[in-house]
């Protein structure tokens, strides 16, 4: 293996993010060169923090040249180690601690109604990703990452896992289209992932894989937390294979669908009206509730029209998909408001729990509403709805209490 080694980015738009450089030497000790314009403040914990990773990596040795703007010590620690695993084969992985929010979990039914794109070798990208509020972060390892850079992006993705605060978001990452995402799956599952995204996802064998590799690796690492798989289908055949792929594992916990590789696998332009789409995502959708799990629709790539994206997200909704992709933090809001209940929807929902609630009380075992009948699983789509409304702030907890229902706002025109 070569004597140096490089890792990181460099030049003038490069910011929360540093460049190492690592030679081996025969002799003359540990030569760590700083370049950072922060090193007035912390030039002394930088050279410490790389003096620790070298000791680790039992380099004795060397001179490190490190170039840094503003990289957070995980990022740091990342681009280090990657410039000694570039130059030696070395074993192991320096960890620092990992955050005590960084170590929650979710529920298989999470709400997922917005999913943030983040490239995997891109930093600056993630530090604030969590403040926009999206209900999931995705550390992408695939299509973002250049091929070069995919070992290196697995010790960065594998950093911010424990230790950048993403306030809440479930931390999710797209592996590589297997079998390459297995490997990816060793720098992930031991540090906390809640969801992996399984791209290009055409069998229920590639799931399988993926399960089996994850319940091995938390079981090595003494692990008991849960870790999800969101396959993603991207194919005509993956359409086809939908449902055998959504009830494939009880890892599965929603079915996603990726447009543009969709498309170009039928030979045909996406658009925007999504007519050579529509049969692709009502099958996905179909498949996804009748495996009991979620249905998320593909993202709007088109950032600057919001109100474009505005109507996709409704329609989306209207098929029964219960979110979306976004690839910038200004989509999140509108599709956060899109996906809300509307005033009806809230309104008629809380009039079925009232007339549950009251047929409950009389021993009736029929409920009904006006003229129509209400079976259980009416009444449990309108508690979800409930619940939605109370995450949205659109509805008061003591809600049964008061009068707010007659009050409800009017719905938006749409």
């Amino acid at each position: 293996m070569a004597k140096k080694g490089i890792a990181g980015n460099q030049g003038p738009g490069i910011r929360s993010d540093c460049y190492a450089a690592l030679e081996i030497k025969k002799s003359g000790g540990i030569k760590i060169r700083l370049a950072s314009k922060v090193d007035a403040l912390y030039q002394n914990s930088i050279q410490d923090l790389a003096a620790r990773i070298l000791d680790y990596f039992h380099i004795e040795h060397a001179d490190l040249e490190i170039i840094d703007r503003g990289a957070l010590p995980p990022i740091l620690a990342a681009r280090i180690e990657a410039a000694v695993k570039n130059c030696l084969d070395r074993e192991g992985e320096f960890l620092l601690d990992i955050l005590e929010e960084n170590q929650s979990s979710t529920a298989k039914d999470h709400r997922r109604r917005s999913r943030l794109y983040l490239p995997g070798n891109t930093p600056k990208l993630m530090l604030n990703a969590g403040i926009h509020k999206p209900d999931g972060v995705i550390l992408d390892l695939e299509d973002s990452v250049a091929p070069a850079k995919k070992a290196e992006a697995r010790l960065v993705v594998r950093n911010a896992l424990r230790g950048i605060n993403f306030y809440g978001a479930e931390r999710m990452v797209r592996i590589n289209q297997l079998p390459l995402g297995l490997e990816d799956l060793a720098f992930v599952v031991p540090h906390y992932v809640n969801l992996i995204l399984l791209p290009k996802c055409e069998t229920a064998e590639q799931v399988n894989a993926v399960d089996e590799r994850i319940t091995s690796l938390l079981s090595e690492s003494g692990l008991t937390h849960p870790v999800y798989i969101m396959p993603i289908i991207e194919s005509a055949l993956g359409v086809v294979n939908a449902y055998s792929i959504a009830a494939a594992s009880d890892r599965v916990a929603a079915l996603a669908i990726g447009l543009e590789d969709y498309t170009a696998d039928l030979g045909t332009a996406r658009t925007r009206e999504g007519r050579e789409s529509f049969y692709a995502r009502n099958a996905l959708v179909n498949a996804a509730k009748a495996a009991g799990i979620q249905a998320i629709d593909s993202v709007f790539s088109d950032v600057a029209d919001m109100e474009a994206l505005r109507q996709v997200v409704l329609e989306s909704k209207s098929l029964g998909f219960n979110g979306m992709g976004c690839i910038h933090p200004r989509q999140i809001k509108v599709i956060h408001e899109a996906f809300a209940p509307t005033g009806a929807e809230i309104e008629k929902a809380c009039k079925i729990v009232l007339a549950f609630d009251e047929a409950t009380r009389k021993g009736l075992g029929v409920v009904s509403l006006g003229s129509k009948m209400i079976d259980p699983p009416v009444v449990a789509r309108a508690l979800k709805m409930i619940d939605a409304a109370l995450e949205a702030e659109l509805l008061d907890e003591d809600w049964k209490e008061s009068d707010q229902v007659s009050k409800l706002p009017e719905d938006r025109e749409e």
